[in-house]
């Protein structure tokens, strides 16, 4: 699926009170995840696991960037992820204000300069999730990247956004496939980055035998749906609601460098 971010004007409005996961921000944000992470707390771990498993590629090409080959790259960023979530790391984030992206950057940093540490490394133990890193696919973006000239920092924050949007999307099309609608997803997600003048909307209508008023219902509602899931998956990797605006904005902006 080729990943055309949003237009933030399309992005901007937000959702209503009832919007789905809108009541339970303050119990799933990274930094709540990170007080409940104990030794001893499966779903706390599960729920950091699929955090990191989501953004591995960012931090993956990032030390891409600092010369290190591709399965070197690998085994970092594994060692890098298992460090962090075996000795809870978040622990001692969970009392400041951060985004989950900048904590991680931070922290992957300092292992990355800790060369001594690293090859003295004790066994790993305690944390039982894997976190999977696709080799083919990162080496695939990351050469698909070797063009861009900007600072790794700032690459970093580019592709944490593209992978946010992959989650999104991917989480949009898992709704419409389990709810029988998987034509309907596949004929208006274009849809969801271009401007109304040039909709092809009677065409689908036609194609999907529906009115266009209905497709048009159909391109509003899963505009809407795009937007609760992409607040919900930005609620997870800061630190308050207060955050999400920005974090928003801040992420679109990558894309203008």
């Amino acid at each position: 699926m080729t990943l055309i971010p949003l237009p933030l004007s399309l992005v901007n409005p937000k959702p209503d009170s009832g919007a789905a996961g809108a009541g339970q921000f303050a119990t799933t944000h990274w930094s709540a995840v990170a007080r409940a992470g104990q030794p001893d707390s499966a779903a706390a771990q599960q729920a950091l696991a699929e955090l990191c498993q989501t953004y591995w590629y960012p931090l993956y090409a990032f030390i891409r960037r600092q010369g290190r080959q591709p399965v070197e790259a690998e085994d970092l960023t594994q060692e890098f992820f298992a460090r962090v979530l075996e000795k809870n790391y978040f622990a001692d984030a969970s009392q400041a204000k951060g985004r989950f992206r900048t904590f991680l950057l931070t922290a992957l940093k300092r292992f990355l300069a800790n060369d001594w540490d690293r090859q003295h490394a004790q066994k790993r133990g305690g944390f039982q999730v894997t976190i999977v890193i696709d080799e083919a696919l990162g080496e695939s973006r990351f050469n698909a990247g070797l063009a861009h000239t900007l600072q790794p920092d700032i690459l970093f924050e580019r592709q944490w956004a593209l992978a946010l949007l992959e989650r999104v999307m991917s989480q949009l099309k898992e709704e419409y496939l389990a709810s029988g609608r998987s034509v309907l997803f596949e004929r208006l997600q274009a849809c969801l980055v271009k401007e109304d003048s040039v909709h092809p909307y009677a065409r689908i209508a036609l194609e999907l035998k529906l009115t266009e008023a209905a497709v048009k219902a159909a391109v509003h509602r899963m505009r809407a749906r795009y937007r609760d899931i992409l607040r919900a998956e930005i609620a997870l990797t800061v630190s308050s609601s207060d955050e999400i605006e920005a974090e928003l904005r801040h992420l679109f902006s990558t894309f203008s460098s």
